[in-house]
């Protein structure tokens, strides 16, 4: 594992910024040593003046920049001044290994373009387990960090045991899953890059596909065509998706219910689902599932370098018996 720089103890004459990452590093830096884990969060929108998410990924940072104008998203020259010399201070880092992306409320049939085509990967440990990441190519890196402890937790429940993960993205959960002893996991995304990322992060971890099969395909339709049943099934679909490779735009307030009850009838007798979501304005109507028992385990979820208890929600749901 890349070694995690030290920092200088105590507060200096920087700003409230550089004040407030020396503050978190150091918090959570014990931790990572202890976990194996060389990427998470060091600073989260915790001061106003300051709009961003910063996250270390082994040596390098993902500054993220949330604006509120559409038409001018880009973060002003002043905070990335002042962003730029608190890790400079902090961790001697040099602009090239700062990674800037700007976050704006999209339109529901907006798609994310891709924002470059450097191929530039490197890996990153996440509870001992090795993925690769870019942080040139994509709005996305190729690892959602708020979702750390889920994928600790799904691995903890997963040896011996089937897993189908939906909305695979780049397979993190089923890679989880597989390094801890799942006996079979199958990873559905439509998308050719993740899928065949999501190989490389296997491969990275010395697993083979030959029990862990990725298919590309609608996780709509797939749910509608599989025969095969699952211990654990994970569902963490994006709030809105308008893929060209859909026959229609994938909503999740619209389509969770379909969704959740043909995921149900692929569980194995004591089988669990493990369903998320990123929408603020997400509802979940339980009266829907009268024959499932349905906990919400969001609190649980959430990661120690993650300061907005709202990051995500997440509910287990099994069939009453």
């Amino acid at each position: 594992m890349n070694e995690l720089p030290n920092i200088l103890d105590g507060e200096d004459k920087g700003s409230s910024l550089q004040n407030r990452i020396r503050k978190n590093y150091r918090h959570v830096r014990k931790w990572a040593k202890r976990t194996e884990t060389n990427c998470f969060r060091i600073y989260d929108r915790e001061i106003g003046k300051y709009p961003l998410a910063i996250d270390f990924y082994a040596g390098r940072f993902c500054v993220q920049n949330f604006s509120k104008d559409r038409d001018n998203p880009e973060p002003s020259e002043e905070l990335v001044r002042e962003t730029f010399g608190a890790l400079k201070t902090l961790f001697g880092v040099e602009p090239e290994l700062i990674f800037w992306r700007s976050r704006i409320r999209r339109a529901k049939t907006q798609q994310y373009e891709k924002a470059g085509d450097e191929k530039e990967f490197f890996p990153v440990v996440e509870y001992g387990v090795k993925f690769w990441i870019n942080l040139t190519d994509y709005l996305d890196t190729g690892l959602f960090l708020d979702h750390r402890e889920t994928r600790k937790y799904i691995a903890s429940i997963s040896k011996g045991k089937r897993a189908l993960n939906l909305f695979a993205y780049t397979c993190s959960f089923s890679v989880h899953a597989a390094a801890a002893g799942a006996i079979f996991t199958k990873s559905v995304d439509m998308s050719n890059t993740y899928t065949d990322w999501g190989r490389r992060n296997f491969t990275l971890n010395g697993l083979s596909t030959k029990n862990n099969p990725i298919v590309r395909a609608d996780c709509l339709k797939f749910l509608e065509e599989e025969r095969e049943k699952y211990d654990i099934i994970i569902i963490d679909p994006p709030t809105i998706s308008r893929s060209k490779k859909m026959d229609q735009m994938f909503d999740i307030q619209l389509d969770y219910i379909f969704l959740l009850k043909k995921a149900l009838e692929l569980l194995l007798p004591n089988g669990v689902i493990y369903f998320s979501t990123n929408s603020r304005r997400f509802s979940f109507d339980e009266s829907e599932f009268p024959e499932c028992e349905i906990l919400d385990v969001s609190s649980k979820t959430l990661p120690i370098d993650f300061h907005d208890p709202k990051i995500h929600k997440c509910w287990r749901i099994s069939q009453l018996k």
